[in-house]
């Protein structure tokens, strides 16, 4: 029999990656890889040296790729896009995160495949009306995003919940919202890597590190809060949702408990076994109207669902990731 094939879009990324290793190591379906692979010297193409993908596609054949091999499509997992909250150019990002991912849903839709796609916690705008992972239109419309990233994610998940209620949907089909994620295979996206790979290279040192100081008074410096969670229970509710076909909608994807980075930063000098030492500085104004100061994942609605794994503690997380990764010559997974 023609083995299954699962296509994973944006697979050379850093929890596109991750996705690949586990999908790869289960072995039961071919794993394909859509993505960019950019410069060499970026290593991009590390996150997946490991792994024995069975094909590697770029982002403009995927489709006639898709068409080629429909019959053997058993699900994209979604994870291809611009994830900078900085991007300035906010037509690349709607054709990216926005456009492309329409024309997924349609194409999942029309051929019985099933979908999984990389929302944000971005989405949720400031936090002031919470971090409900509720999939009804009404409230995903209220959400108010802070930048042009968090607007192409909220707009998508109107459209899937806007199509679904139209019977216009893949048999499955799941929204993960991210919030903070951290681990191995993030090392080439520069400064948005995860607060544990940026420090690393001071705390190795045994130097100071530095974090944003607080411009809100309800909370010090360092005491801004963030939901962190590791990158390993992020796969795992993908892989349970992959197991799971009879489940659907929008879910949060995080730990369920907000912690400050002031505490990210001491896990990570205790994994190294170094003194802490932090030092902070203002946020910069460009970013500083827009700062989120607390995210915290209600993870009530996908345990609901039936998924019934536990968030790695953060400074289990950090230590693994420090000292199974960063600490070895080969930090790749």
């Amino acid at each position: 029999m023609t083995r299954r094939m699962i296509v994973v879009t944006g697979g050379a990324g850093f929890i596109g990656s991750n996705i690949v290793a586990r999908l790869c190591a289960d072995g039961q379906r071919d794993i394909v890889v859509c993505d960019r692979m950019e410069e060499a010297a970026l290593g991009k193409w590390k996150n997946l040296a490991k792994h024995g993908i069975a094909d590697f596609w770029s982002p403009e054949e995927l489709f006639e790729k898709l068409e080629r091999h429909a019959e053997r499509v058993e699900a994209i997992v979604h994870m291809g896009a611009i994830s900078s909250t900085t991007e300035a150019d906010a037509d690349l990002i709607m054709r990216t995160n926005f456009s492309l991912s329409r024309d997924l849903w349609d194409w999942c839709a029309l051929r019985d495949a099933r979908l999984i796609y990389a929302s944000s916690a971005a989405t949720y705008g400031d936090g002031e009306d919470g971090f409900e992972d509720r999939d009804d239109i009404d409230w995903l419309s209220g959400l108010r995003p802070l930048n042009a990233y968090g607007y192409s994610k909220y707009l998508f998940d109107q459209y899937a919940v806007k199509q679904a209620g139209q019977g216009h949907a893949p048999g499955q089909w799941a929204g993960l919202k991210f919030f903070n994620v951290y681990g191995p295979n993030e090392y080439h996206k520069g400064g948005m890597k995860s607060v544990v790979a940026q420090i690393w290279p001071k705390v190795q040192a045994g130097e100071p590190v530095t974090l944003f100081r607080s411009h809100n008074p309800n909370y010090a410096d360092g005491g801004q809060m963030r939901d962190f969670v590791f990158v390993e229970d992020v796969v795992d509710i993908i892989a349970w949702l992959l197991e799971t076909p009879a489940v659907s909608g929008v879910f949060n994807a995080g730990s369920g408990q907000a912690r400050s980075f002031l505490d990210l930063a001491h896990a990570t000098f205790a994994a190294a076994g170094v003194e802490p030492q932090v030092e902070y500085v203002d946020t910069p104004l460009s970013i500083r109207d827009k700062y989120q100061y607390f995210t915290e994942a209600r993870m009530e609605r996908v345990r609901a669902a039936g998924y019934s794994g536990q968030s790695t503690p953060l400074g289990e997380g950090v230590r693994r990731y420090v000292q199974d990764f960063l600490m070895k010559p080969d930090a790749y997974r």
